[in-house]
């Protein structure tokens, strides 16, 4: 079942540009479409909920009402010709996995999928799903991070090393930063810090930091969280 205008010509050009299809439209699905379209991406949205279609009408570049566990529905799309397709159902884990392994078999080279759990992330790994979003689990590790210290910003880039964004600390201020033997005494590395326009960027060794300067740190997961507790 798909129901929208513009026929299969319209969503065939849609990918054929910097395009992203963006299936299950509910807080995160909605979020994620919305932020891609800010940055200049073409998204098309599908989801099952008439009124959830017609909330976003105008804001994506096209969205539709469709079963996305059909793969006639998927064809009818043009999703085969799509680079880039990332399933946000909900809480509905049988049509996740249903959607998942319709994509899969279709050969489409990137799905990205939200898994609800550790359990629903397995069974989409063993499906073969390219990339899989932990959502809840990735934010509640991040916020964690963020009220264990006094950072602004926390990233974990991938397992046992992260990127934190902070003001800086005291055995910082004044001194260039080649002259501080940071990597040495906290086992972490300033990459970039703000002007004093407030704009980003590159740090090196001749830079000086200030008091209120933020400030952006790379380094091993515990070595960021421990350097990200000095005090400012």
């Amino acid at each position: 079942m798909v129901n929208f205008s513009g026929g299969r010509g319209a969503a065939k050009k849609i990918a054929h540009a910097n395009s992203v299809a963006v299936i299950g439209l509910g807080r995160f699905g909605a979020s994620l479409a919305l932020e891609l379209m800010s940055s200049g991406t073409s998204v098309l949205g599908i989801d099952l909920d008439e009124g959830i279609v017609q909330s976003l009408n105008g804001e994506l570049t096209q969205v539709v009402r469709a079963d996305a566990t059909k793969r006639e529905a998927l064809e009818q799309l043009s999703l085969n010709e799509f680079d880039r397709v990332v399933v946000a159902i909900g809480n509905h884990l049988q049509a996740s996995i249903l959607t998942c392994s319709k994509l899969l078999s279709m050969d489409i080279p990137h799905v990205w999928a939200k898994a609800l759990d550790d359990q629903h992330g397995l069974i989409l790994e063993q499906l073969g799903v390219h990339h899989i979003i932990y959502p809840e689990k990735d934010m509640g590790r991040r916020v964690a991070h963020l009220v264990r210290g006094s950072m602004m910003d926390y990233l974990e880039i991938d397992r046992g090393f992260a990127m934190v964004k902070m003001t800086t600390p005291k055995v910082l201020q004044g001194l260039k930063l080649g002259d501080s033997n940071l990597r040495k005494h906290y086992g972490v590395t300033v990459a970039a810090r703000t002007n004093d326009e407030g704009r980003w960027q590159h740090a090196d060794a001749q830079t000086v930091l200030k008091p209120g300067d933020r400030i952006l740190v790379l380094g091993p997961i515990s070595d960021t969280e421990a350097f990200g507790q000095l005090p400012d």
